[in-house]
Parts: structure tokens; C-alpha cells; sequence
């Protein structure tokens, strides 16, 4: 496997595991196409996602390493707990869904999601949810 960078929008091979494993940034950007981006996430202990909607795109959170609460729903008055995600899962969220996942273990939760179109700019650094909130408001 080449060890280059992958650059945005190429062909190649992402060593994602241990890439979401070693990743402790609440979000890093590390891939990202015309059609489908690739973010990696560590949420801490007693942390969240945050409760969101994306209207306009699908994604998929799969999990390395840990174990969150999903929680989804249609509309806001209807988000309810769905189950325990761990490194044997993936949670698949529809457009127009309004989820969160909330990490309640004593460790990190690492996991790679996969945004369909793109939702995030090219380099995208988030060290914490804040750093998340504050840009999205």
C-alpha cells in the first residue's frame, strides 16, 4: 500500500482504521470527491455529535473503536434511542433524518463517517464540538 497522501478527489488506497484510531480531533476532513466525502471523528468520553439534520445528503458512521448511543428520528418531537453501536457497526442515516450519537463509556469513540454529496470544506479541522458549533452557526 502506497503511503502518499491521498489527495482530495484522487484514486488510492486510505488506511481508514488506523486512521480514525490515531485520529483525536473531534473531525478531520481526509477525502473528498464531486460526490462523497470522508471525515474521521473522535468523540470523548461523555461526548456527543450533537443532535442534527442533514437535509440534502446521506451518511454513514462506522465505528472503530468504542460504543455510542444512537438516537433518530423523522422529525425533532421524535428522536428516540435506537441502540448501542460498537466496532461491529455501522449506522445508516438517510437525508432528512435528525440523529445523534453520544459517547457514555470511558473512553474515546473513534469512527470514520461518509457524507453523500460532501458537507464539509476541503481541510476541515475541528479539534472539539465547539470548534464545530462555532463554525456551523
Amino acid at each position: 500500500m502506497n503511503e502518499e497522501p491521498l489527495q482530495n478527489g484522487g484514486v488510492g488506497v486510505i488506511p481508514i482504521r488506523r486512521t480514525a484510531l490515531t485520529n483525536c480531533c473531534f473531525r478531520r476532513e481526509i477525502w473528498t470527491g464531486p460526490h462523497a466525502q470522508i471525515t474521521v471523528m473522535c468523540i470523548p468520553s461523555g461526548g456527543e455529535i450533537g443532535l442534527e439534520i442533514h437535509n440534502d445528503l446521506d451518511q454513514i458512521l462506522v465505528i472503530e473503536y468504542g460504543v455510542g448511543s444512537v438516537y433518530a428520528g423523522k422529525d425533532k418531537k421524535e428522536v428516540a434511542y435506537l441502540g448501542e453501536a460498537d466496532a461491529s457497526s455501522a449506522v445508516v442515516i438517510p437525508a432528512g433524518t435528525y440523529h445523534n450519537v453520544i459517547n457514555r463509556r470511558n473512553t474515546p469513540l473513534k469512527l470514520f463517517s461518509i457524507y453523500a454529496p460532501p458537507k464539509h470544506p476541503i481541510g476541515t479541522i475541528h479539534q472539539t464540538k465547539f470548534d464545530s458549533d462555532l463554525q456551523e452557526d
